[in-house]
């Protein structure tokens, strides 16, 4: 018989070795195969969800969602609604502080909340909204709209920061600073944005008419309030158009309109002057507000004058918010009535702003409805109803531009999350 072969003792160890190999192998397998069903299933589930709209998982519905609408709703009462400020705040404005004027029917005025049809529209948190925009500066520019606007935001944040003072510096018209947070909201009035000067009726104008002089007006140059504010403000809201009418400007002292220096001929009416200035200011926006700027442009504040113009006894005693069915024959310029300019200013600054990065602040439509919600007889001063008629253009504080505060917060919010 042959002798053994040496490697015979090994024999066993390989056996041993493969047997445990083979365990090592097996185990290994359920960590690898649900990795590569979830790969698989995954692939599968991203197919499905793309050729799908009606996925069940509320992770794609939140991502697929549109961004919420805050300017298409309704009003609905909330006899649980009260103002966050009152007639004590230091910023009011005279004229717009309706509960210490007495205006009749606060409580119901300020019981209605905005419903965007869409999604929730939450009430500003002043603290939050501090602390959120802590060491950052909030503008506003335009005319005594975008002051009523300001007025209202100054006295909700109050609430957060007691200490607040009133602020005018960098050529504000007015304004507040909140020390707790380092945050500065502040009024820039430029009524018609482009600069303009009022020049005397010269010598050699001869007799036009009755003509007493003119304001020149400079399309392609912003006025000097606001020109050069641009790298101390984090967010701007601009506006304009309650000043382009012949009540501001009638035809013994009208507006003329200057291109590169010089008279633009043949010289455009009041309207197309409008048109080059919005084109010239959002250019200049585009061009000369640093990028990182949240820029919002406000859209027209609508007027509520019924049964004339504010010099023909034009009043707004209401007390409730017009419907919905009411608004066209009010507002839509094919009416001609006595508040149509907002809807035709709308539509030439909307058309201003395209392929910049200014976002449209669209609070038009939810003001609209609220012919309830003006000063009117209110006013504060004795003789200002004989002298100036009822106010139905500017806006009882507390009251409808707390919820233009509250929709401007959560865009900002938004707009600083996603920036």
């Amino acid at each position: 018989m042959a002798p053994p072969k040496l490697l015979s003792p090994l024999f066993p160890w390989l056996i041993i070795l493969t047997i445990f190999l083979l365990f090592l192998y097996s185990s290994l397998l359920p960590f690898q195969s649900p990795a590569s069903t979830s790969s698989s299933s995954s692939s599968s589930s991203s197919s499905s969800s793309s050729s799908s709209s009606s996925s069940n998982s509320p992770l794609t519905k939140i991502h697929t969602l549109p961004t919420c609408n805050f300017f298409k709703g309704h009003w609905a009462t909330d006899p649980n609604r009260i103002p966050i400020y009152d007639e004590t705040c230091p910023f009011h404005r005279n004229a717009w502080n309706c509960l210490r004027n007495q205006r009749a029917n606060m409580g119901r005025i300020n019981s209605w909340k905005w419903v965007p049809e869409t999604c929730d529209l939450p009430r500003i948190d002043p603290f939050r909204f501090l602390s959120l925009m802590k060491n950052m500066n909030i503008g506003f520019v335009g005319d005594s709209l975008n002051e009523n606007f300001l007025v209202s935001f100054l006295c909700i944040l109050r609430v957060a920061d007691m200490g607040a003072k009133k602020w005018k510096k960098k050529g504000a018209w007015r304004g507040a600073y909140f020390p707790k947070f380092n945050v500065t909201v502040a009024y820039h009035r430029a009524v018609l944005l482009a600069k303009y000067e009022w020049q005397p009726k010269q010598p050699s104008d001869g007799d036009q008419d009755g003509l007493k002089g003119i304001h020149r007006v400079d399309v392609d140059t912003p006025a000097a309030d606001w020109a050069s504010i641009g790298d101390f403000y984090d967010v701007l809201v601009f506006n304009t158009g309650h000043w382009w009418g012949f009540d501001k400007f009638p035809k013994d002292k009208p507006l003329v309109f200057y291109q590169a220096g010089q008279p633009i001929h043949p010289p455009p009416n009041m309207l197309d002057g409008l048109k080059l200035v919005l084109e010239n200011m959002a250019s200049y926006i585009q061009k000369d507000i640093p990028r990182k700027t949240l820029k919002f442009w406000r859209l027209q504040s609508p007027r509520h004058f019924y049964g004339g113009d504010w010099n023909q006894n034009g009043s707004c005693m209401f007390n409730d918010p017009l419907e919905e069915l009411q608004l066209d024959s009010w507002f839509d310029p094919r009416n001609n009535g006595v508040n149509k300019e907002a809807r035709i200013l709308n539509r030439l600054i909307n058309d201003s702003v395209q392929g910049t990065d200014i976002q449209l602040l669209d609070l038009t439509h939810l003001s609209e409805f609220r012919a309830d919600a003006h000063p009117a007889v209110w006013l504060g001063k004795k003789d200002a109803v004989a002298i100036w008629g009822q106010d139905c253009m500017h806006w009882c504080l507390p009251g409808l531009p707390d919820t233009w505060v509250d929709i401007l917060s959560e865009l900002i919010r938004i707009g600083l999350k996603t920036g």
